[in-house]
Formats: C-alpha cells, sequence, structure tokens
C-alpha cells in the first residue's frame, strides 16, 4: 500500500460524509463541522531503549466529533501509520457510535512505532510515555481510547496504571478492553468479531444463504478476525481460507480454527503460514495468498486486516456473495461501487465491526459504576443492540434504494445533525 494511498483516507471519508449531507440536507452548519477534526494532538515523545540509547517516537490523538458524548477511539502501534489516517479512523468513529446509537464521539490515536521490534519493558516504557503526553485530552469523561492494531489489554493496563498515577486514585473508565482483574468486560476481547458474525448472520439471512455450512473466507487472524472466524465455525459455517502478512492457509472442507488458533499462539510464532489442516496459498508468498483469498468463490468475505485492501485493481476478481468489513476502511470507494454493481451484499465497517466499541461502551459503563456483568448479559446486549442497527440500516437500504454504506451514513449523520442542532454553538 503506497503512502500516496493511504493519504487519501480521511479525504473518502469527508467526501462521503458531504455528498450524503447534501443528498440528505442536513443543515450546512453541521455538515461544515463534520469536514474538520475538533482536536488534533501530535507529540514526539523520547523513550529509553533497553540497550540505553534514547530515540524519540511520533505519536498522535486525535479527536473528530464529540456532540454526541465522550469521544472514542482505539490507540494503534503501526510503523507506517500517519496522521492523514488517525483522522479518518476518528471520523469512522464517530459515524460507527452513531450508527449503532451509543452515547459516544469519534476519535483515534497512534504511535509510529513496529510493537514486534520492541521489548516488553520497551513497549511498557513508550506506553507510559505516551500515555502522559496525551493526558490533556484523555479521560473518562472526555476521551476514552481502546485496544487497536497493534496493541492489546496490556497496553491497555498501562495506559489505566499511568493515568491513574496523576490521578492519585484507581481510574478504571479511562480506557476500555483492559484485562478482566482491572476492570475490563467480559466479552470485550472478542468483541468485534462476535459482533461481525452477527452481522454475517442477519446479511445471509436477507440474501437467503443457510449459514449451516456457508463458505467463509477471512483476511487477518488478528484480535478481530480471530475471533469471526472461531464464532463463524461455532455458527456452522465452512471456514475454508485464512491469510495474514506473512501467508495464508486454505482446506475446501473448512479449516479446524481452533486447531489454527493453537497453531499461531504456539509453533506458527503468531502467523497461520505453515499450518498443517491446510494448504498454502499463493506458493508461499504472503502478497499473492491475501490477493489469492480475496478472490476465492465464498459466501462470506470478511476482511479484517488493515485499510484499502478490496481496491479498484481487484474488486472485480471478488466472487464473495457478502462482504463484511472486519476491518476499518477495507474497501475503497471505487471498489465499493465495482462490488455493489456485481450484486454483492457490502456490510460496511461503521456496522459490521461496530461490535467492539458496543461492548466498550459497556465496559465503560460497569467502569463508571464499578458494577459489572456476566459474560451472557454482556453478548445478549450486544446481539440487540447490533441487530437494531442492522436492521435500521437496512430499513434506509430498502426505503431510499441506496448501498448499505450510504444507509448506515444516512443514520449516522442524521443523528449527529440532531446532536449538533439541539446543542448549538458556543457562545
Amino acid at each position: 500500500m503506497s503512502r500516496n494511498t493511504e493519504e487519501q483516507g480521511f479525504k473518502n471519508v469527508k467526501e462521503l460524509i458531504n455528498d450524503i449531507c447534501g443528498q440528505m440536507n442536513i443543515p450546512e452548519i453541521c455538515r461544515v463541522r463534520l469536514m474538520e477534526c475538533e482536536r488534533e494532538l501530535t507529540v514526539h515523545f523520547p523513550v529509553r531503549m533497553d540497550d540505553g540509547r534514547v530515540e524519540v517516537f511520533t505519536g498522535f490523538r486525535v479527536v473528530h466529533n464529540d456532540s454526541r458524548g465522550p469521544s472514542k477511539g482505539g490507540i494503534r502501534y503501526h510503523p507506517d501509520v500517519i496522521l492523514d489516517e488517525v483522522r479518518a479512523l476518528a471520523a469512522l468513529m464517530t459515524l460507527k457510535t452513531a450508527v449503532v446509537n451509543i452515547p459516544y464521539g469519534g476519535a483515534k490515536g497512534a504511535v509510529i512505532c513496529n510493537p514486534e521490534l520492541l521489548s516488553q519493558t520497551e513497549l511498557e516504557r513508550l506506553t507510559r510515555r505516551y500515555t502522559v503526553e496525551i493526558s490533556l485530552l484523555i479521560g473518562p469523561d472526555s476521551d476514552v481510547p481502546a485496544p487497536d492494531v497493534g496493541t492489546n489489554p496490556q497496553v491497555m493496563a498501562w495506559i489505566m496504571d499511568t493515568y491513574s498515577m496523576g490521578k492519585g486514585y484507581s481510574v478504571p473508565a479511562v480506557v476500555t478492553g483492559k484485562p478482566l482483574d482491572i476492570g475490563g468486560s467480559e466479552g470485550r476481547l472478542e468483541a468485534t468479531g462476535h459482533g461481525c458474525t452477527i452481522i454475517a448472520q442477519l446479511a445471509a439471512k436477507q440474501k437467503q444463504i443457510n449459514l449451516e455450512g456457508a463458505t467463509v473466507a477471512v483476511q487477518g487472524f488478528g484480535n478481530v478476525g480471530s475471533a469471526a472466524a472461531r464464532w463463524l465455525a461455532r455458527a456452522g459455517c465452512r471456514v475454508i481460507a485464512v491469510a495474514d502478512v506473512k501467508g495464508g492457509t486454505y482446506n475446501s472442507k473448512g479449516l479446524n480454527i481452533e486447531d489454527l488458533l493453537k497453531y499461531r499462539n504456539g509453533e506458527g510464532g503468531g502467523f497461520v503460514a505453515g499450518f498443517k489442516g491446510g494448504e498454502a496459498m499463493g506458493n508461499g508468498n504472503a502478497k499473492l495468498a491475501n490477493a489469492e483469498l480475496l478472490g476465492l468463490p465464498c459466501d462470506i468475505l470478511v476482511p479484517a486486516a488493515l485499510e484499502n485492501q478490496i481496491t479498484a485493481a481487484n474488486a472485480a476478481q471478488v466472487k464473495a456473495k457478502i462482504v463484511v468489513e472486519g476491518a476499518n476502511g477495507p474497501t475503497t470507494p471505487d471498489a465499493d461501487r465495482i462490488l455493489c454493481d456485481k450484486g454483492i451484499l457490502v456490510v460496511p465497517d461503521v456496522l459490521a465491526n461496530a461490535g467492539g466499541v458496543v461492548v466498550s461502551y459497556l465496559e465503560w459503563v460497569q467502569g463508571m459504576q464499578s458494577f459489572y456483568w456476566d459474560e451472557t448479559e454482556v453478548n445478549n446486549y450486544l446481539g440487540g443492540l447490533m441487530t437494531k442497527a442492522f436492521n435500521k440500516v437496512l430499513h434506509i437500504n430498502e426505503d431510499e434504494k441506496v448501498d448499505m454504506r450510504t444507509a448506515a451514513y444516512m443514520v449516522a449523520l442524521r443523528r449527529l445533525a440532531t446532536a449538533m442542532m439541539t446543542r448549538g454553538i458556543f457562545p
């Protein structure tokens, strides 16, 4: 993926917001506010490495809009992350929280680094210093981070502890996606993948596809992709292919996802390439494996890796009947039009992967109240809310004769405009 392509991210989101605002006669005062991020913080901070050297890292925290409540969004550790990408992801979070109708705005954070090349102690020092640098923005009542690409519950624990040390008392609600022992929520770790499965079930019903035996291909086998594969397999689907940054594995009869997870977490060193329960994809080349996976004939394709994976260059090769966007922004606008013209049902990221922020919201509520729920209660709430959001978007899709992405944006923008107009402008 080229940097020039990445720099189109926020522009693409703004163009779609702008177009739909025009179609819906959203007040101009709301449209212009959504064209920019409310707050952007760039920090350059030193970290002492294990060998005694000091390296300076660059980080970001961006708040796109907080009209509907405290801003919410993950923190990404990745060597290629840029500010424009963070802006785009923050804007998508604004839309996502509005689509599922939880009282949050949208934000995103990132540090330019490769976590795979950092020791655990270096990662901790980096996280704690970054937390101090962005502490003027984050807080349980203002902006609540969560895990994203390259971060995990342990990173959230360090952020919570660092923030709490500055306050002089524990503040569990400052982040979500924490370990259970310090105020995390049951069901949060797999919530995004679980939510993708709920949406896939609803989309399959709409396309009259029996989920029992339905074929699935999953791009990306991190937290989201692996959880989606596991939940879809539990629902009776046949997961025939999985690919990640190191390669892919294919089995027409269905991969044993539990065995694949054990392999990835052990002998595979965090990756799926070399799994004995499937055939290598792409002749062992990771790039070719991912390209092959996106073009496999299947009922459901779950792109759960990074942005801009389905493009104008490869969209025509997609043979899935349903695309459930597990990642943020995996489909470019040009590709989106191609998929829709092919009759493929594309469930957009702002709906399909909203399960994570839904359960993050529940974790935040539990932390604020110091009252915790069991996994059944959390999953029931998640299922009910995701189903309600899907049905709302589908209703607009059918009534307005628009694709699901446009319908989801219409739902979100109407709620955002109502909140902004009701609150007015200070002073």
